[in-house]
């Protein structure tokens, strides 16, 4: 049995003289690019440039907006309305949109970043300001994010294509959420036991949480943090894993 995963990663996300990253390295083992779109991170022309490497490298493009908060990296919450968050994504969307048409390509989906993505999980109104902002801009974009979260309810409620993630180097709760990053056993540091829970999910849709059960997760796409300074590494071996287990890596617009 052929089994077929999308493997994305958070890039574009220096800044001037900033370098974060080895964007142009991790593109040649993902399929699909979460680009930051100039408020949590990056700028024109980082955005230029990252698509650029998309291009060359056949990975779908994808817009990650964020709250506007350059010094916080967008993970800071931020107390905003409905009407503000439709406005910071439209204009962040349709920034990447340009940049992607400008070299020939179509944006794939839309992943919030940071804080925004983690409050619209449990947030009703903030979940439900994203996905109708993504269906006004392009309703056949796919919005990524966890299972069982407000933002996979609202997509389905209006019928925006969802893409559930999984985080390989994440603890899950056995309510399917992620261990909050405060938390001692939150990030999983051991390659080899991120490996084996990565083909656990892709052939049995299941991830072990911390407390020893098993948690039926669902996912299309899988999250390398492009940020991290072994990230290359762990994408590449990843790609080494497929190919031996018999799964291909497919952007996530063909896996619906």
């Amino acid at each position: 049995m052929l089994f077929k995963i999308d493997l994305n990663s958070d890039i574009g996300e220096s800044f001037g003289a900033y370098k974060i990253g080895r964007d142009e390295e991790i593109v040649k083992y993902i399929s699909s690019a979460n680009i930051a779109c100039g408020f949590h991170a990056g700028d024109p022309n980082v955005m230029a440039k990252t698509v650029n490497y998309c291009k060359e490298n056949n990975v779908a493009v994808g817009a990650h907006p964020g709250f506007p908060d350059l010094l916080g990296f967008g993970r800071r919450n931020m107390d905003v309305s409905p009407e503000e968050v439709k406005n910071y994504l439209i204009y962040q969307i349709g920034a990447l949109k340009a940049f992607a048409e400008a070299q020939g390509l179509k944006l794939q989906h839309v992943k919030a970043h940071g804080a925004l993505y983690n409050m619209a999980m449990k947030n009703a109104k903030l979940a439900e300001a994203i996905v109708e902002t993504i269906g006004l801009v392009d309703e056949d974009l796919i919005c990524v994010g966890l299972g069982n979260s407000e933002l996979e309810y609202q997509s389905n409620k209006k019928g925006i294509k969802y893409a559930i993630e999984f985080f390989a180097d994440r603890n899950y709760n056995p309510d399917g959420t992620l261990v909050p990053r405060s938390a001692a056993n939150a990030v999983i540091h051991d390659e080899d036991e991120a490996c084996r829970r990565i083909l656990k999910m892709v052939k049995e849709g299941k991830v072990v949480a911390v407390d020893g059960s098993e948690v039926d997760v669902k996912a299309k796409t899988i999250c390398i943090h492009g940020d991290n300074p072994k990230a290359v590494d762990f994408a590449s071996k990843l790609n080494k894993l497929f190919e031996e287990n018999g799964i291909e890596i497919q952007p996530m617009k063909n896996l619906f």
